[in-house]
């Protein structure tokens, strides 16, 4: 008497939960379509404007982040050094090269939802283009790693993955098709525990 009620309910529970999942998983797996990678980063041009994919506007939706214009600024993460290996706390990096022209640009260490990571009082959590010690050349050298290091420090918690954030902020590459021939810093490991 009750099979027929109870199998049509675990199969609509089965439809509705594995729907809502994998939506979920879609949501959390990419920001949308039209990728660009530079190397180790990642970059999502066309995903704060009108013409983005409805992945793209769902995950904007969701995650409440603030919404560039076309020519306002433009986000590259790395999650990942130059040889595609995942970024560590455990491990020291180094980010060398310059970044492409920009009125600003803003670095920082995030978690997996883009998230700051938490970094205790005093230390440096972040840099941005007028605070960073620049070489004769105007490329950077920033060490990234749990411990202190000399010269331009980003402190990591010596814990589980996370990415870089690299935001250039009125940038003439935002607004243009050019953004394939930029040259990004490069991210290099230095060594991993005590090596």
């Amino acid at each position: 008497m009750f099979r027929v009620p109870f199998l049509f309910a675990i199969a609509l529970a089965i439809a509705f939960g594995g729907g809502i999942l994998s939506t979920l998983s879609a949501l959390n797996a990419t920001v949308g379509f039209g990728a660009i990678k530079l190397g180790a980063w990642d970059a999502f041009p066309s995903a704060h404007t009108i013409d983005a994919d409805p992945y793209a506007k769902s995950h904007r939706a969701r995650a409440g982040a603030l919404l560039y214009g076309t020519a306002e600024a433009l986000a590259f993460t790395a999650s990942v050094d130059d040889t595609g290996e995942k970024l560590l706390g455990s491990c020291r990096y180094r980010l060398t090269g310059t970044t492409p022209p920009s009125r600003l640009w803003t670095l920082y260490t995030a978690d997996a939802a883009n998230r700051p990571l938490p970094i205790a009082a005093g230390l440096p959590g972040a840099y941005n283009s007028w605070t960073v010690l620049r070489k004769a050349d105007s490329s950077v050298t920033i060490d990234i790693a749990a411990n202190a290091q000399s010269g331009n420090w980003l402190a990591v918690p010596p814990a589980d993955n996370f990415k870089l954030v690299l935001t250039l902020l009125d940038t003439p590459t935002a607004g243009s098709s050019g953004v394939i021939d930029l040259g990004m810093p490069h991210i290099t490991r230095i060594g991993c525990g005590d090596a």
